[in-house]
């Protein structure tokens, strides 16, 4: 049986994570996961892709607050942020109205990128709709990529580090949930299951970017995971590796949780 062992949220898209113990799974991604964005003056999304110097941000959780820190500077942002005005922002080709969280967060960002941005929130008006392709009830999703949810079984790595000459953390890849498993790539057969209180459904494979090649504490890049991905898990020129997944039905899950095949879920 396999066993969920790492629960992850990125409250900023492309800044650091917050490891959990347990989390509230919402359809449109793990609660407060990738619910802030920054973007550039135009209203386009930044990310890691151009902007590797944003893996220097990291996150943590104080009270009702999450503090961001870079170089040793630090940035308290309320949880529940009030919004300072909205702003037409583009991500992924998806247009939406959303609100800005005001001057002061704007210009500490600004200052520490070294580029004028804005830092974008979502409120319970807010919404961007997962690909319809994909989709069993009209899912939503926050600012991640695509789909609310990543999730990659621990023997996945294993195998990519016995073939890589360097060993590659988790963290590359960025995941939300991960599963202990012994067989390489258990999550690539997955359907519909449980995990704690909620339900998920596989989507679709991840298509890897350059953002696996970049160390989540230092910024640098270099050729791997890719270099060796691309030898045994490339096709139609896409390295796939990770599972996107949408859910069914919200819910706790927490460390320890088993990850259980749901052949009854019936879409009400």
């Amino acid at each position: 049986m396999y066993k969920l062992v790492d629960i992850n949220i990125y409250p900023i898209k492309s800044l650091g994570k917050i490891s959990l113990q347990s989390s509230l799974a919402q359809i449109r991604g793990l609660k407060h996961d990738r619910r802030m964005m920054l973007t550039d003056e135009r209203g386009n999304f930044l990310s890691q892709r151009k902007h590797p110097e944003m893996t220097r941000f990291t996150l943590s959780l104080v009270d009702e607050c999450f503090l961001v820190k870079h170089h040793g500077d630090e940035l308290f942002i309320p949880m529940n942020l009030q919004s300072k005005g909205s702003r037409q922002v583009t991500i992924w080709g998806d247009q939406l109205l959303a609100p800005e969280a005001g001057p002061h967060f704007n210009k500490w960002f600004s200052e520490h990128l070294n580029i004028e941005c804005y830092l974008i929130f979502m409120d319970e008006h807010t919404n961007r709709s997962v690909n319809k392709k994909y989709t069993v009830n009209h899912e939503t999703v926050s600012f991640a990529d695509g789909f609310p949810y990543l999730i990659i079984g621990s023997a996945s790595l294993d195998d990519l580090n016995n073939r890589a000459d360097v060993s590659i953390p988790m963290n590359r890849f960025r995941p939300n949930m991960v599963i202990e498993t012994d067989i390489p790539f258990v999550e690539d057969h997955l359907d519909v299951f449980n995990i704690g209180g909620a339900i998920f459904k596989r989507s679709k494979p991840c298509a890897r970017c350059v953002i696996t090649t970049t160390d989540q504490n230092t910024g640098k890049r270099e050729k791997e995971p890719l270099k060796t991905l691309s030898e045994y898990r490339k096709m139609d020129n896409k390295i796939l590796f990770g599972q996107n997944l949408i859910c069914l039905k919200e819910g706790m899950v927490n460390i320890g949780d088993e990850v259980i095949t749901n052949s009854n879920y019936q879409d009400n």
